[in-house]
């Protein structure tokens, strides 16, 4: 199957040279070409360039993209969207002003999500998540990372990992699966979280190897949750089974959990509200992502990271969804973008590239996600008509996205 996207206003996001990622003053640069084509071959991108170079040739399938940008799907790098009901009464709460620590500790939060988990079928659990993917491939997300940490026991951890292995079975999204059993304490554990993440350690992270069930391991390491001592012995079981860590890291405070992520060659750490010039120095020279969630800070009305800073060190910023039931109950990556330029002071340039090529590269697929680039896999969004492509973050709260292409094919 050979498709031409011709005509198109502009072509966001084009690379010669792939890069793994893109870091510091180069966060601030994207390619583009204006009055541009794009070749896919199959479920690959084949060719691009201005239109006035097309070669004549034959086409199964032509798309004519006069008046709109293309860009290339968004990779959203760290949600938990596999979960059973919302929680909006802890919403109600949080606006009457219960703080996310005491909600937690009367059995809310987390621990909420888990008795529900628990209790829901497998069945119920995937049917209510490919749902869950089908909007966020219309809100232009080719890539997402899902976790498991809503189970709290073995169990339910692995239903979770089942129901993540059959989404990545069922839906166009390429899917990748992390198990987040160190999500949260149970109240059964408390004062003796040691042996929960006992439990996690002898049990958890077997089975799911043993199942070939996760792709990555995370802990939730911060302050009112796991210890650095609790993470590095969970992150050491996880790599003996060839489970790369990715970190929650420093949402509450100073907790450390970045220094443990570049001592384990995290793939991503993540959230990092308290991040000061001895985390960014950590980072600096490693092969650890820092992901911001935005969508978590602005729904739990928290300080913002410290982005413009670890940019200027020379640093590379993801930016995800977090897209949960509790913190963050949007997988709209349309609205990171704006969130990441309105909070964050990013401009497009940097925000484009934070919630694509580096959200890909916090994944492990930057190789063939996150640019319009040869030989990459064909992801990517046509818009509706607009007329920049700072137009994108500018117009908030509007899907802006018209067409969606995944593996190649309009879905």
């Amino acid at each position: 199957m050979k498709t031409l996207i011709k005509n198109i206003k502009e072509l966001v996001q084009v690379e010669n040279s792939p890069k793994l990622r893109v870091m510091g003053k180069e966060m601030a640069r994207i390619d583009t070409i204006k009055d541009a084509y794009l070749i896919v071959e199959d479920d690959k991108i084949a060719d691009f360039g201005p239109m006035s170079e097309l070669k004549e040739q034959t086409f199964d399938k032509e798309v004519d993209a006069t008046g709109r940008m293309v860009f290339p799907s968004f990779c959203d790098s760290h949600t938990h969207m596999v979960y059973a009901g919302s929680r909006e009464i802890e919403y109600i709460d949080k606006i009457r002003g219960l703080s996310y620590d005491e909600i937690a500790k009367r059995g809310g939060g987390i621990l909420n999500s888990a008795k529900r988990v628990q209790e829901a079928s497998e069945d119920q659990l995937f049917e209510d998540a490919l749902a869950r993917l089908e909007m966020m491939k219309n809100l232009g997300t080719g890539a997402v990372e899902i976790k498991s940490g809503y189970g709290m026991t073995t169990e339910a951890e692995m239903k979770m990992l089942r129901v993540i292995r059959r989404l990545k079975e069922a839906s166009p999204l390429t899917i990748k699966s992390t198990l987040l059993g160190a999500h949260g304490i149970p109240m059964e554990y408390r004062g003796c979280q040691e042996k929960f993440v006992d439990l996690v350690i002898d049990e958890m992270i077997p089975q799911a190897a043993k199942e070939g069930l996760a792709d990555f391991i995370d802990v939730f390491c911060d302050e009112g949750f796991f210890t650095c001592e609790d993470t590095e012995r969970m992150l050491e079981a996880g790599l003996k089974y060839g489970m790369r860590p990715k970190i929650h890291a420093n949402e509450m405070a100073c907790s450390g959990g970045i220094q443990v992520a570049v001592k384990y060659n995290a793939l991503s750490c993540d959230h990092l509200e308290y991040t000061g010039d001895a985390e960014i120095e950590c980072l600096l020279g490693s092969e650890t992502m820092p992901t911001v969630l935005p969508g978590a800070a602005f729904f739990l009305n928290m300080e913002h990271a410290p982005v413009r800073k670890m940019m200027d060190a020379g640093l590379g910023v993801a930016m995800s969804s977090d897209y949960n039931p509790g913190s963050s109950p949007s997988p709209n990556m349309q609205l990171i973008l704006s969130f990441a330029c309105v909070n964050y002071r990013m401009l497009p340039e940097e925000a484009i590239n934070a919630t694509t090529i580096n959200s890909a590269y916090a994944m492990d697929l930057s190789r063939t996600h996150g640019s319009i680039a040869r030989g990459k896999v064909a992801n990517f969004y046509i818009t509706k008509p607009i007329s920049t492509y700072e137009y994108m973050p500018y117009a908030y709260g509007e899907n802006k996205v018209e067409r969606v292409f995944l593996n190649g094919k309009e879905c």
